[in-house]
């Protein structure tokens, strides 16, 4: 079994939970896709395999893509990704259906990956959220960044200086998103908060890796009080 899915984000939505609260969601359209390549330890030294996302319109590709895909024998498709199979999962082979119900159920964390939306050049207040200088007037140092250096020593400006510059389009991955719903019949997946990137940005949902393991109940000790009141009742 994949451990992944190639999806596309279609866009924000609300669920009331059955206490009445409300939960923000992202409607994720995962899937179908379909496997293109087997990658085995014998022949690329690493077990993975590498997925279309099958869309609506057909795909247009080039010769050498096209050979890669009659080889595989599935219709061509815009997106490919690879994904990591899990530990001790069958074998798949090339034209096997992926669908969202065999990778994910309800109530399980999720990483998402995705491209951020870009913001254009920027200054540091978007940028990196500078307090900047007073807004009194004459000040002259309303959004300015400050210093950015000693001119003595070191007389350069250090690397990784936080300045102004291109802000978003970067590829970003939020972690341990809770799925809230499955919906198998149109291939959506609900998860409860924001994702990157705008409507229409292609994602890819795999399992959480840094999910923390939720411990068992412990047994409630008895307070000292009611044992007290116990042995004075059994007397």
């Amino acid at each position: 079994m994949v451990t992944a899915i190639i999806g596309r984000k279609v866009g924000m939505t609300q669920l009331f939970a059955e206490d009445g609260s409300v939960v923000p969601a992202t409607v994720i359209k995962a899937g179908p896709c379909v496997v293109v390549q087997v990658k085995s330890p014998k022949t690329d030294k690493y077990e993975a395999v590498q997925l279309g996302l099958v869309e609506e319109r057909p795909a247009r590709v080039r010769k050498p893509l096209e050979g890669h895909y009659k080889k595989a024998g599935v219709p061509p498709t815009r997106v490919r990704r690879e994904v990591k199979l899990a530990a001790g999962s069958e074998p798949m082979s090339p034209g096997d259906q992926v669908l969202v119900t065999g990778v994910f159920t309800s109530g399980e964390r999720v990483d998402v990956i995705g491209i951020s939306r870009g913001k254009g050049f920027q200054g540091v207040m978007k940028r990196h959220n500078f307090g900047g200088g007073a807004a009194t007037h004459g000040s002259m140092f309303h959004r300015a960044p400050g210093s950015i250096g000693a001119s003595s020593y070191p007389s350069r400006v250090v690397r990784g200086m936080r300045a102004a510059g291109r802000m978003g389009g970067d590829r970003v991955t939020v972690r341990n998103l809770k799925v809230v719903q499955v919906d198998a019949d149109n291939h959506l997946l609900l998860v409860h908060g924001a994702v990157p990137g705008a409507p229409g940005t292609y994602l890819i949902v795999r399992k959480g890796l840094t999910v923390k393991p939720v411990a068992a109940p412990q047994p409630e000790k008895p307070s000292k009080g009611a044992v007290k009141g116990s042995a004075k009742g059994r007397k």
